[in-house]
């Protein structure tokens, strides 16, 4: 495979891995992102590990330019022709309210209605034409919106997931137009039903397309100055990659690629290690990420909604986002209770311990003064800041409200945010029918490792496994994903009524098209996988699930019961006299890349004794007290060591908190494995 980079582009930094597949050599950088123009930052990474641009065969690249362009509104000028009195479509959205108590709140849709024109055109809901296509008005309505100021321009009309035949017209007369090739048609992007959540992705797309465009040649630009003349991939959302010169096309399926790049690189790890079944929980600096991964197959799903009044409804990995990540603000609120989160201090002035400026506690400081992290590591960020002051603080701002001292405050913060924590763990587990007791806790980011075995002993999880590289894990997903496509067809069908010829038509359609762009990334893959599911739901429900298909050519009646099986393990309730109906068909054609070998992250110059990697002992706050805790270096722990909690392991990316009663094993993969018991005489 030789050499292949992977490089995850965050709000803070830039991480970098670099593997060289031959020698087995791994390469680490982390550098501050430049937010004006992420490739500079992507070209800093390169350099700080020497990396020889000519000799590497791939650059994969996890970016964060379209979801900062979008939550930011920083995006292009996007245009609207659509079916004539639907102009305000995507003003009018859903019965929702930005708030739920009183008639407050407003939005703003991403297309101002002055730059949406309607043409003539009708297709009706079994896919009839109506009214034919006025392609003379297409055209006078492109001309108009190109000299009110579009730069990228969308083409939506009704019922084109049933016929896209207008759509695909409208979009070749309105390209001959426009200059610049930015015209999305929203079947192409969404061909499902519901007009507005169709139609709002397509502006998505349309909205971050010219952004991503231009920073993709920028950085194609400079990678090429410097040699780099291969493969240059780029994350989607989700888990897949795709090549670079195709992939402004769909711009909108980068849209939060970041988490997804991370629970990708649990997948793969997780696997590796003989654990099929975890609940990943990545928690950085101001917000956590959790997702769940079963079978190795992490989950995906078409419901995410940025915003309100935002809602992408392409395939990305399902993952669950709560503001309580390490610079979450502690404070009693106006109800007397303690509140970590969802507040964060930022970067600047971020925790008091920064010496920054910053005076408000948060989980970070809590740690620091209950013993957790390093003093000598943290407090001279900027300039000293005593234990003493940042106690002071927390008892200021948290302990004299609710009666505590310093030490008691910053256990109830931790204790208050690791319930926030379970919470989300609860919410991608037990709330949809999964016991987390059968999953283990894979625990990753910067601060991750800190809060996941008082995570698992709250939700009876048996096992925590902290992977080599917790803090460029997203830049591991990087290295390991695959090529990725996905399709989505709506049938919208009794299955009573559904012809066995017409789902395998559609499958295998979506298979050709899946390949067929494949071929046209000219990427080298190994093979080529597919994953086909079903969005079925009762008849005169709304709520939809997802089922495999246990093969191409399955029948109704097993439709039927993978449906009635998923429904039970759910809601663990049946409804036998309710037909089922087939909504949509969903297909991922996957190029699998060539493996990457867990166990070059796992080499350092070892200890042969658990002694020789102790570098300290300190008082380090648990569940009953504080205990004198040993503090090892984890690239100094022996080949398979094993022992038993209390204690701290540290590395440049993360701290570990191994509590009391926790036994701890490392695996060949240089991977930790907690298994976790109830603490002794704890609450």
């Amino acid at each position: 495979m030789g050499s292949i980079a992977g490089i995850d582009v965050g709000g803070t930094f830039t991480d970098l891995i670099l593997i060289d597949d031959e020698s087995g050599q791994v390469e680490i950088a982390k550098v501050p992102t430049t937010v004006d123009n992420q490739a500079f930052g992507v070209i800093a990474a390169l350099r700080a590990v020497n990396a020889d641009l000519a000799s590497l065969s791939a650059i994969v690249h996890g970016t964060t330019t379209t979801t900062n362009a979008l939550l930011e509104r920083k995006i292009a000028r996007v245009g609207l022709i659509t079916t004539q009195g639907f102009r305000d479509v995507l003003e009018l959205g859903r019965r929702t309210r930005p708030k739920p108590y009183g008639l407050i709140g407003g939005f703003e849709p991403l297309i101002p209605r002055e730059l949406r024109r309607e043409v003539p055109e009708r297709i009706d809901a079994d896919g009839e034409v109506v009214v034919a296509l006025d392609e003379a008005a297409v055209a006078v309505a492109a001309r108009e919106l190109l000299e009110a100021g579009a730069e990228a321009l969308v083409v939506h009309f009704l019922h084109s997931y049933l016929n896209p035949e207008h759509e695909r017209r409208a979009r070749d007369v309105a390209a001959r137009h426009w200059p610049n090739g930015h015209v999305t048609a929203g079947h192409a992007i969404m061909s499902e039903y519901r007009e507005y959540e169709r139609g709002v992705t397509a502006a998505v797309n349309a909205a971050v397309q010219p952004i991503l465009h231009r920073y993709i040649r920028r950085l194609e630009t400079e990678l090429k100055a410097q040699g780099f003349s291969r493969d240059l991939l780029v994350m989607q959302g989700n888990g897949g990659t795709v090549a670079a010169s195709i992939v402004a096309e769909a711009a909108v399926n980068t849209v939060m690629s970041g988490p997804a790049s991370g629970v990708i690189a649990a997948a793969f790890t997780a696997r590796a290690a003989g654990f099929p079944n975890v609940i990943t929980y990545d928690m950085g600096g101001t917000s956590s990420d959790v997702g769940l991964i079963q079978n190795s197959v992490p989950q995906v799903s078409s419901e995410l909604e940025i915003e309100y009044a935002m809602p992408v409804h392409v395939p990305m990995v399902d993952v669950h986002t709560i503001g309580a990540g390490g610079g979450s603000i502690a404070q009693v609120n106006e109800s007397g209770m303690l509140q970590v989160g969802p507040e964060s201090a930022g970067a600047s002035p971020g925790p008091i311990c920064y010496g920054r400026g910053g005076e408000r506690p948060t989980i970070t400081d809590a740690n620091l003064l209950l013993g957790r992290l390093n003093p000598e590591k943290l407090l001279a960020v900027d300039s000293p800041v005593s234990l003493e002051k940042v106690g002071e603080l927390i008892k200021r701002a948290v302990g004299r409200a609710l009666g505590l001292d310093a030490t008691e405050a910053a256990a109830a913060i931790l204790r208050i945010a690791n319930d926030r924590m379970a919470g989300a763990i609860r919410m991608v587990s037990l709330s949809r029918g999964h016991d987390p007791r059968d999953f283990a806790l894979f625990a990753f980011g910067g601060a991750g490792p800190l809060h996941a075995a008082a995570l698992a002993r709250e939700l009876a999880i048996p096992r925590v496994l902290i992977p080599a590289r917790p803090g460029i894990t997203n830049a591991l997903g990087c290295v390991v994903a695959d090529i990725r496509h996905d399709y989505v067809k709506t049938v919208n069908r009794p299955l009573t009524d559904l012809d066995p010829r017409l789902l395998l038509e559609t499958i295998r359609a979506q298979i050709d098209e899946g390949k067929a762009t494949i071929a046209r990334e000219g990427v080298e893959v190994e093979g080529i996988t597919l994953l086909h599911s079903a969005d079925m739901q009762f008849q005169g429900q709304s709520h939809i699930l997802s089922v495999p298909l246990p093969r191409l050519d399955v029948t109704r009646e097993e439709l039927h019961a993978a449906f009635a099986s998923a429904y039970w393990q759910r809601f663990e309730v049946e409804l036998k006299e309710i037909r089922p109906i087939l909504v949509n068909l969903h297909t991922a054609v996957i190029g699998r890349r060539s493996a990457v070998d867990l166990k070059a992250l796992a080499r350092a110059e070892r200890s042969d004794t658990l002694a020789g990697a102790q570098v300290a002992e300190r008082q380090v706050w648990f569940e009953g007290g504080s205990r004198a805790t040993p503090i090892y270096r984890r690239e100094l722990l022996p080949e398979r060591a094993r022992f038993e909690g209390p204690a701290i392991v540290e590395q440049l990316d993360t701290t570990i908190v191994i509590e009391p009663d926790n036994r701890v094993e490392m695996d060949e993969y240089g991977n930790l494995i907690l298994a976790i018991l109830p603490m002794k005489g704890a609450g």
